[in-house]
């Protein structure tokens, strides 16, 4: 992705909404798991640039403390996912977004740490000041998409605990696990590429395995 296809513009919601329209997602039954949910927030940066979304996890957190995240949470009795992720993505991020920015979900993503992921893909038509709640996000980051487009993006390892493998996204001067990398590396396939590439069966590290 470069040059006029790196903007964010129409041309590109047209082509990730049309790319949603003709994906079959699949949906994962909790069997006692618990509903959850993130964002993939397409907006601008202050260049026109499209990028994503991403948070850091503050350190005070109980859980994946320090981690590299979507905005997401747990899906309340009785929520939508899109309900879900429009009332978090407020919380943690200050952005406001109404029913008409979902433009479709991906694939569930079931968690070593008993959660059902479902992310829905939304659309912030500007860039907009962004305001990190500091109880539960320590920064906040426009990534843009161009950036899963370099060579080595994703990287897929081995490890003896798992014959699954690991995925890895090289971004943010850092690596990006799943299920976060499993998603936004899905997003990557499905609304930018329209390939149904599947991702449930790649793998988390140990450590987020709790």
């Amino acid at each position: 992705m470069s040059g006029v296809e790196g903007l964010f513009d129409d041309a590109l919601r047209a082509r990730a909404h049309a790319h949603l329209a003709v994906f079959e997602r699949r949906s994962v039954p909790l069997d006692g798991r618990r509903p959850a949910a993130v964002a993939v927030v397409l907006l601008p940066d202050e260049r026109g640039q499209a990028c994503f979304l991403m948070t850091r996890r503050s350190k005070t957190l109980r859980a994946h403390a320090g981690q590299w995240a979507l905005p997401g949470g747990g899906i309340d009795a009785g929520e939508s996912p899109e309900a879900a992720v429009r009332r978090e993505l407020r919380e943690e991020t200050g952005l406001a977004l109404g029913p008409d920015s979902v433009l479709g979900m991906l694939d569930d993503y079931p968690t070593r740490s008993g959660f059902i992921i479902t992310p829905v893909i939304m659309w912030s038509g500007e860039a907009g000041e962004l305001a990190a709640n500091p109880a539960e996000v320590a920064g906040l980051y426009r990534v843009p998409l161009a950036d899963l487009e370099r060579p080595g993006v994703p990287r897929l390892v081995t490890i003896p605990e798992s014959e699954r493998p690991v995925i890895q996204l090289p971004l943010l001067g850092s690596l990006i696990h799943a299920p976060t990398a499993a998603v936004v590396y899905q997003m990557r396939e499905v609304v930018l590429h329209g390939r149904p590439t599947r991702v449930d069966h790649l793998e988390q590290p140990v450590w987020a395995w709790r």
